[in-house]
């Protein structure tokens, strides 16, 4: 199970870390935030070292669909709704800005980009499609609802929003990273003020960015229940449609496509972690009756941190924990997410201002619906009598049939069938790997 993005890029190797240092910055996790934070602190002369437990971009980065959009879903009316008018302003231009980054960027580096427009379509429910039209009216955007062509079936319409992107992201971060001061497999296994221990020496540092995907500390910010993590799948196809937009369907268990060279990439099947979904199974027989001669070339899944409202955790870990900042919940929208992580925090840790440091401070209020569902599902958990048990806060693993793996319904941690960690925030193997 290995992504088109894989599959088809060599990324530069970086040796481990040889005993003890000093930084001004640590960047834990080398992800594409992690990348980012690092390639803008570099640009801006800052001292800094990146430290990655495996290789970089081995988790969540390269098992992304590579959407580049300021349009997350119907995002906009439920931001007026709870943030108010100038708060979702702040939220749209910082991911205009992002946007606009990565095509500055991408311009000297060869990685498919191209500009591409995005859509939300719904199959049955055009009210909510004409609420997220008042609101991009109300924001200054001159998009509207439309039909959408290219799909092969009907729905209720789509707002549309232009000149957004997609690209290849295993190329645009193999270019990114050369240079950069980067240590892979040296992981983190102990972390206290100005001290981080890992497995081949010891790092002195002066602040430090948790680019983790999900944040490791479980003593500050609350993130246990502020955040749960997603599944979805994806799987690309020969001799299916081109399409030249990119679609995402407003319903949490819809499919998503964008075309990919001669491929089509169909996405779908997700559930929370740890619960069931129809992954793969789901989108291929969709794509069966759909397209019937189209052939599977590859097939993946990918792990998202879901916040409790609609904008990420970027910003100042907690209150309790002066120089130590965080990027993570990004939903599905990590690629846009992260370059906004990136530039936000290379002010932070400089001490300068950021305008959109409000809209994504973590430390915002928590009182939502969800806040009740997370809590919910971690006291069930807890009390679930049954081994095997999740060695992050001790929730009972549920069997993933599909993946044959482990997973965590309270916080998403997964691991292979004898215990190896995949996916954090555990940070560990569980105790019982032989």
């Amino acid at each position: 199970m290995e992504s088109v993005w894989r599959s088809t890029v060599s990324l530069p190797k970086f040796e481990s870390l040889q005993g003890d240092v000093s930084t001004d910055v640590l960047i834990i996790g080398g992800g594409i935030t992690g990348i980012l934070c690092a390639y803008f602190l570099q640009e801006r002369g800052i001292d800094y070292l990146l430290v990655e437990g495996n290789e970089i971009c081995c988790g969540v980065t390269g098992n992304t669909t590579a959407k580049i959009t300021v349009q997350h879903g119907l995002t906009y009316g439920k931001l007026l709704k709870h943030a108010g008018l100038e708060k979702t302003k702040l939220y749209l231009e910082a991911n205009r800005k992002a946007v606009q980054k990565y095509a500055e960027l991408a311009a000297d580096i060869s990685c498919d980009f191209e500009e591409k427009t995005a859509y939300v379509y719904s199959m049955d429910n055009r009210k909510k499609l004409e609420k997220e039209a008042e609101a991009y009216r109300l924001l200054g955007l001159d998009d509207a609802i439309v039909e959408p062509a290219e799909l092969p079936f009907s729905t209720a319409g789509a707002v549309r929003m232009r000149q957004q992107a997609q690209f290849h992201p295993l190329k645009f971060l193999a270019k990114i990273a050369e240079g950069l001061n980067i240590c892979e497999h040296t992981f983190v296994t102990q972390l206290m003020p100005g001290r981080a221990l890992t497995d081949k020496g010891r790092i002195n540092y002066q602040k430090v960015i948790f680019a983790t995907h999900y944040p490791v500390d479980n003593k500050h910010g609350c993130y246990f229940i502020k955040l749960y993590q997603h599944r979805s799948y994806v799987t690309a196809w020969e001799q299916a449609a081109h399409m030249d937009g990119m679609y995402v369907d407003e319903a949490k268990k819809g499919m998503s496509f964008r075309s990919f060279d001669h491929l089509l990439l169909v996405g779908g099947g997700g559930h929370r972690t740890g619960k069931k979904g129809g992954n793969w199974k789901e989108l291929r027989e969709f794509v069966q009756r759909y397209y019937p001669n189209a052939v599977e070339r590859y097939h993946w899944a990918a792990q998202d941190c879901m916040p409790l409202d609609d904008a990420p955790y970027i910003g100042e870990y907690s209150p309790a924990l002066p120089d130590c900042y965080v990027a993570t919940g990004f939903r599905k929208w990590g690629i846009t997410s992260a370059m906004v992580s990136a530039t936000l925090l290379a002010d932070m840790v400089q001490g300068i201002e950021n305008p959109y440091a409000e809209v994504f401070r973590p430390a915002r209020s928590v009182f939502t619906g969800q806040l009740l569902c997370n809590s919910a599902e971690s006291i069930c958990n807890l009390l679930t009598p049954t081994v095997p048990r999740c060695p992050h806060l001790g929730c009972a693993l549920k069997w993933n049939r599909t993946e044959h793996s482990w997973d965590c319904p309270c916080h998403g941690s997964r691991f292979t069938e004898d215990g190896r960690l995949l996916d954090n925030p555990a940070n560990g193997d569980a105790k019982w790997r032989r």
